[in-house]
């Protein structure tokens, strides 16, 4: 075969495979298709919006690679993209229904503020606030940390956490609030007031959602000026013992005098717990 020959082949070959390629990206932008792929998408187990910067958000897993995988993709609408999405999709419903998404662990959600901070906030302009939050953050989040306590997430002046002990979230949250005591900037000391409820929360990526994280958020603002508030589930678990070993006692909160406690069950018994 001479040289020609071998070269007319070799262009053969590459002009069919750059028509090969051309039919698949045509095929692959097709509108009728991506269409297709995204009414499936909608029935398919999971979140149909993944792929969206919104739907993503959180560390972990199938949103994690969702949101790399957004990041690679073209912008422009296709059914390999669209395909991609839905395994992504599928792959996170299937987490989350097999356990590892929650739902059926327990654990003790932890939610604080700080007192009066708001106002203080607006007086005290931007430079204050935030030298005020990072000092904050700088002596208590290590206390909540070294007691195998995780940071959901800040809230402003605020954080949510979660423990698989009640009893080391409780130790947390007083060796939080002694460790705030040195801490003050432009007259204002940062006095943090506390929700501690334990319960089932349903994990969703690196979040947690459900009743009782609510009722924790709730508890927290029934804490008025700077009370640390804890319910009756909490509190049964931590036990009798353990909370004199801790130096610390528990009141009863008189739900008929209490207006900061709404959305929290009418059968919750909840407390206040004290330093004796």
């Amino acid at each position: 075969m001479s040289d020609e020959t071998g070269e007319l082949q070799q262009d053969g070959a590459r002009d069919r495979a750059s028509a090969l390629a051309r039919w698949v990206l045509e095929l692959d932008r097709r509108p009728d298709l991506v269409a297709l792929i995204r009414r499936t998408r909608r029935a398919l187990p999971g979140d149909p919006g993944f792929g969206d910067p919104l739907s993503t958000a959180g560390p972990g897993s199938a949103r994690a690679v969702a949101r790399v995988a957004d990041r690679l993709l073209t912008d422009q609408p296709g059914a390999s993209r669209e395909v991609g999405l839905a395994a992504l999709q599928v792959w996170e419903a299937a987490r989350e229904r097999s356990g590892r998404g929650g739902g059926d662990t327990e654990v003790t959600l932890v939610f604080t503020d700080l007192v009066g901070f708001s106002s203080w906030a607006l007086a005290a302009g931007d430079g204050a606030t935030l030298r005020m939050l990072r000092e904050v953050a700088a002596v208590a989040e290590p206390e909540f940390v070294n007691r195998h306590g995780r940071i959901v997430k800040r809230m402003g002046d605020g954080l949510m956490a979660v423990f698989h002990d009640p009893a080391r979230a409780v130790a947390a949250v007083f060796a939080a609030r002694r460790a705030l005591a040195d801490v003050e900037v432009a007259g204002y000391r940062p006095v943090m007031r506390v929700g501690i409820h334990t319960g089932t929360p349903r994990r969703i990526g690196a979040d947690w959602l459900g009743v009782d994280v609510n009722i924790a958020a709730r508890l927290m603002q029934a804490g008025g000026n700077g009370n640390v508030m804890i319910s009756a589930p909490s509190l049964e678990q931590l036990g009798e013992e353990r909370l004199t070993e801790m130096g610390l006692a528990a009141k009863p909160l008189r739900r008929f005098f209490s207006s900061r406690a709404r959305g929290v069950p009418d059968d919750l018994r909840m407390y206040t717990l004290t330093s004796e």
